[in-house]
Order: structure tokens, then sequence, then C-alpha cells
């Protein structure tokens, strides 16, 4: 079992930043792809970022490439999300999730990808 942590969010202008981070509580957290995805209100749960175990491999959503950036710290066992140039569309809870690095996929962006999901936390843009 893994459990996950998110902090960072909060209530920020549009165009400024924050950074997400999500501690786990594993021991073989480098053996896990890392998800971020996000859930505005009245909307379904979307994609956001995902990592692969090394760092190397990261994709984002065409709605946040360039603004935001995912990275990871295996020695620490957390994963993080930079988010730049925050737009008021980008106000929702954001979820870290993880997965057990392996299987055919290069990236998986699926919400049933993933195994553990933490509690969220809430981000707000405001105009």
């Amino acid at each position: 079992q893994v459990q996950l942590v998110e902090s960072g969010g909060g209530l920020v202008q549009a165009g400024g930043s924050l950074r997400l981070s999500c501690a786990a509580s594993t021991r073989t957290f480098s053996r896990y792809t890392m998800g971020w995805f996000r859930q505005a209100p009245g909307k379904e749960r979307e994609f956001v970022a995902t990592i692969r175990w090394n760092g190397i491999g990261t994709y984002y959503a065409d709605s946040v490439k360039g603004r935001f950036t995912i990275s990871r710290d295996n020695a620490k066992n957390t994963v993080y999300l930079q988010m730049n140039s925050l737009k008021p569309e980008d106000t929702a809870v954001y979820y870290c999730a993880a997965r057990w690095d392996g299987g055919a996929a290069l990236y998986y962006i699926g919400i049933h990808d993933y195994d553990y999901w933490g509690q969220g936390t809430q981000v707000t843009v405001s105009s």
C-alpha cells in the first residue's frame, strides 16, 4: 500500500506560480510512475502530467504544456508539479497518483492506469 500526501496548493493571481509536492510512503518509490491529475467543480478528473521512475520520461496534457513541469526526487520519495503562468481555468483540486512502473505503454494518462491516489490539494487562480 502506498500513501500519497499532496501539499502546496493555495490561492494565486493569474500569471502567478505555485509548486505542488506529493510525498509517498514507500521504500520503493523509485519503481513507481507518478502522475498529477486535476478536477474542477462539475467536471471529470483529467490528466495533467506524468513522470517515469527515472525522472527522464515526462508527458503533459496539451493544456499545461510549456507552463507546468513535473519532476521527482527519488531520494526524498517526492514528486513535484511546478506551475507557472497560471490561468483561472487551472483552478481545480490537484491529485497525485502512483502506479508500479512497467507495462507496455510509454506513458500512462488514464485515471484507471493508477492504483494509488492522494487526497488532493486545492489550487485557486483568481483573474
